[in-house]
């Protein structure tokens, strides 16, 4: 069975603002805000040790430490506040299903708070799978969360294709063997061409043809 798999942040939903409203409550004050995008999809750490950073402290990685389970806390009671899927979303993942392919969702958040996210935005029994960050001992861009994701929704990791947003996701694509498709509409536009994908999506009504061409 050929299979679409979804990154999470960034790719099916806009997570920036609660991530960033978790990271601020972890800080001495709150000094991200909507211009820290970028960092935000990057994960919790590199948030905290921007926040550090501009807060001009004599920090090390063990500040980081610390504060990073204050934010998963403060994240996980905020997780969908201000989050939403992007347009088009859950149409093209519908659509996909009713051609015949399956759908699953590999993500580098934590997997109990992907599986909440989803959850809370009503979504997370649309997707045959949900690998994590924690599920093995490795993460994206190793191809062994990916693989996972696409076995355990059925599909065959020849067949299949990864969307999403960020360097990680190309390199992931690299490692496994399968075509990526980024995603346009997040915080670097058309910059993700750099990463050399297989293909650009500006937008998810898109997604259901340039599977079909990608995994003919």
């Amino acid at each position: 069975m050929r299979c679409v798999v979804f990154d999470l942040d960034g790719t099916l939903a806009d997570t920036s603002a609660d991530l960033l409203a978790a990271a601020n409550v972890a800080l001495p004050r709150a000094v991200l805000g909507p211009g820290d995008v970028l960092t935000a999809f990057h994960g919790g750490r590199a948030m905290l040790r921007l926040g550090f950073d501009r807060l001009e402290m004599d920090w090390t990685e063990a500040d980081v430490d610390a504060g990073y389970p204050v934010l998963l806390d403060a994240y996980r009671q905020g997780i969908a506040t201000h989050t939403r899927l992007y347009p088009g979303a859950m149409e093209a993942v519908e659509r996909l299903k009713t051609a015949g392919f399956a759908v699953s969702v590999c993500t580098n958040k934590p997997e109990g708070l992907a599986d909440l996210l989803l959850a809370e935005l009503g979504v997370r029994g649309a997707f045959g799978a949900l690998v994590g960050a924690d599920t093995f001992p490795v993460r994206k861009p190793d191809p062994l969360p990916y693989r996972a994701a696409v076995e355990r929704a059925g599909g065959t990791v020849a067949r299949s294709m990864l969307v999403g947003d960020t360097e990680t996701d190309a390199k992931t694509g690299v490692a496994a063997g399968v075509p990526v498709a980024l995603v346009t509409f997040g915080p670097e536009g058309r910059g993700v061409e750099r990463f050399k994908p297989a293909a650009l999506l500006d937008r998810f009504e898109d997604l259901p043809a340039m599977a079909g061409r990608l995994l003919a």
